[in-house]
């Protein structure tokens, strides 16, 4: 199969791997340490996709960096011990991911996930092996930053995709002159992702093999 894309690049949480659970978890932990009230889990939904410091700013109206940067590490003190692992791969991405593989077209995963944290996930599914490398994020770090790292690296062009399911995926990849994919069983709407005017929209993980086809019938939105 041939493609217009040199490089494929996934977001991690709500497109390749659901964290919902050990995300909520971990949030809630950190926000109850602090004396805030807890999230019911579907409230937990809105906040996946967006970087924490965002998340952890919107949930408690808190505008001190540091007690932003205390919850952060405080959600990441049980993240890294047990959270990451209540991850769950969605349906047919394992074989989506390795038939993109057997193409010529290199995969990369682009995150505001913190990279180790991205890495572990990756290990434990057995995916890692099919990305040529991981972006991962920090506090401070937006994800369009890291596309344009990735592009004054040399390691993606105006040629590559970003498919995600958020508005900060689709808007990143356009700030910076990439193609973009919207996945439509992840934690975005599709009101959220059709009002950003991807490029590609996907309804299911087995669509996204068309990324690596001249043939692709989900353009255009």
């Amino acid at each position: 199969m041939t493609s217009k894309h040199d490089l494929i690049l996934f977001d991690l949480d709500g497109t390749l791997s659901d964290p919902l659970v050990g995300f909520a978890r971990s949030m809630n932990y950190a926000l109850s340490h602090f004396g805030h009230a807890s999230l019911e889990l579907s409230a937990c939904s809105a906040y996946i996709g967006p970087p924490l410091e965002a998340s952890f700013t919107a949930i408690t109206g808190v505008t001190s960096s540091n007690r932003i940067r205390e919850l952060i590490d405080k959600y990441r003190e049980r993240y890294s011990d047990i959270g990451f692992s209540e991850n769950t791969l969605y349906p047919g991405i394992q074989e989506a991911i390795r038939e993109l593989a057997e193409s010529n077209v290199p995969l990369a995963v682009c995150t505001s996930k913190r990279k180790d944290f991205a890495e572990r996930i990756l290990t434990m599914f057995g995916l890692r092996e099919y990305f040529i490398f991981v972006s991962g994020g920090d506090v401070g770090i937006e994800k369009w930053q890291q596309i344009e790292g990735m592009l004054k690296q040399g390691s993606a062009s105006a040629s590559s995709v970003m498919v995600g399911d958020r508005s900060v995926d689709i808007t990143s990849a356009r700030r910076n002159g990439l193609y973009s994919g919207g996945v439509l069983w992840g934690h975005g709407s599709r009101t959220e992702l059709e009002d950003e005017r991807p490029n590609y929209l996907f309804s299911s993980p087995a669509e996204l093999v068309s990324l690596v086809s001249t043939d692709i019938c989900h353009v255009g939105l």
